[in-house]
């Protein structure tokens, strides 16, 4: 019998909460959006009425202006989200506890024990987060997550898209390549080199090609494109799912022109990171860093680390010995932005395989070391100390201290999107 599966997109969701209170501004286009002051300003979430003027997510507040002059902006409230988020997982609950979160606006769910029919069951979910809740959802309806997660995104705002294992062909293959979960723009870019420009010319792709271009990636992308996803919702049992990444990023209050400046900021974020992770009891079996230049570029690399870590140091010179790799500094742009993310976590108490590089001694002195920089920033405050590299440059210096407040509060990812 085949699963019925929902994915659940609050539409427009910050755009949405911040509307319920503020309604004074029913009818008019709005956009939440970083602090200009701090070269944040980039359209984080819009309205259906900014959409509609062709305002975009990720775009700098005065090009969204370009296109929408009465465009009103609204700082975000990060805390307001998560209560919804968590008020529309309640609903959620009434009808399964198989339910996977998908960031804080999307879920799924294995709705298959209610034995109703998936589109009855998915409207009355819409009506019901409507009525209770003042906000809209978007639902797709399917027979796997892959095209459930297609459904939620044909048709917003405020609808139901089924697509079943008859009308699959014909609804899902016409799409571009790219509307695929987990298709990215460097695959996409791929695809269409070798002429596959929608999901069906993905689908009648042979598997073994599809890995000569792409990897194993290609099976698995084979796999979606044909309706054959079988990845199982798990139980929920708590409102935190496993911790899967722990990442912290943020503009930097001037251009960054060179390796000093990337280094400086590396280990400012780096020790963020490290402190998170000691503070959940996790260590990172990997790093990676994104970069974004002037010209809003996104550079990105990762690597996993020989002996997982949750030590600062050790996650910054990993991050930055990426970003030597990764960026050129011939094309003379300068550097906007860095996110450092800590993957492939493990449990502080599990068993620690070493390598002949490395010094159990010089593990266990780090670990002292960051035990006591812990007690006192729980005293004394985050910034009571810090890294010399950091403290070398006052602009940095007082930067990094506003840099624990900036950050977006939700740094655990459980969402595995591309380009989140």
């Amino acid at each position: 019998m085949d699963r019925n599966i929902l994915h659940i997109d609050i539409n427009n969701c910050y755009a949405s909460i911040e509307c319920l209170f503020h309604p004074e501004l029913a009818g008019k286009p709005v956009a939440v959006a970083g602090e200009t002051e701090e070269r944040h300003g980039i359209i984080l979430a819009k309205n259906q009425i900014a959409k509609e003027y062709g305002v975009k997510t990720g775009e700098v507040i005065w090009q969204a202006k370009l296109k929408c002059p009465d465009l009103v902006t609204l700082k975000p409230h990060y805390d307001r989200y998560l209560a919804y988020s968590k008020a529309a997982h309640l609903i959620y609950e009434r009808y399964t506890d198989r339910i996977e979160p998908f960031g804080i606006d999307e879920c799924w769910l294995d709705v298959t024990c209610t034995r109703r029919d998936i589109k009855e069951v998915a409207d009355e979910i819409r009506e019901t987060v409507k009525k209770e809740l003042g906000i809209t959802v978007s639902v797709g309806a399917s027979f796997n997550k892959i095209f459930a997660k297609l459904g939620s995104d044909m048709k917003k705002p405020d609808a139901t898209t089924v697509i079943t294992r008859e009308n699959f062909r014909e609804k899902v293959w016409c799409l571009p390549a790219s509307d695929l979960l987990f298709v990215g723009r460097a695959t996409t870019q791929k695809l269409l080199r070798h002429g596959v420009y929608t999901i069906g010319d993905l689908a009648k792709t042979p598997v073994g090609v599809l890995e000569s271009w792409l990897g194993k990636w290609g099976e698995h992308l084979h796999i979606y494109a044909n309706g054959l996803d079988q990845s199982v919702i798990p139980l929920f049992t708590d409102a935190k799912a496993p911790v899967k990444s722990v990442s912290n990023g943020t503009t930097a209050y001037r251009d960054l022109e060179n390796d000093e400046d990337v280094r400086i900021l590396t280990f400012a974020l780096a020790e963020s990171v490290a402190s998170r992770l000691r503070k959940i009891g996790l260590k990172a079996g990997g790093v990676t860093i994104t970069l974004k230049d002037s010209k809003f570029r996104c550079h990105s690399k990762q690597c996993k680390i020989n002996v997982q870590s949750d030590d600062g140091r050790t996650i910054a010179t990993t991050a930055f010995r990426l970003y030597k790799e990764l960026f050129d500094w011939s094309e003379g742009v300068p550097i906007r932005s860095i996110t450092i993310g800590a993957f492939n976590l493990y449990s502080k108490f599990s068993p620690v395989q070493l390598d002949f590089s490395t010094s159990p001694a010089i593990i266990k002195r780090r670990e002292s070391l960051n035990s006591a920089i812990d007690t006192l920033r729980k005293r004394f405050g985050y910034t009571c100390i810090n890294r010399a590299v950091v403290m070398g440059d006052e602009g940095f210096k007082s930067f990094d201290a506003r840099l624990q407040n900036q950050i977006h509060p939700v740094g655990f990812s459980n969402a595995k999107k591309a380009g989140a």
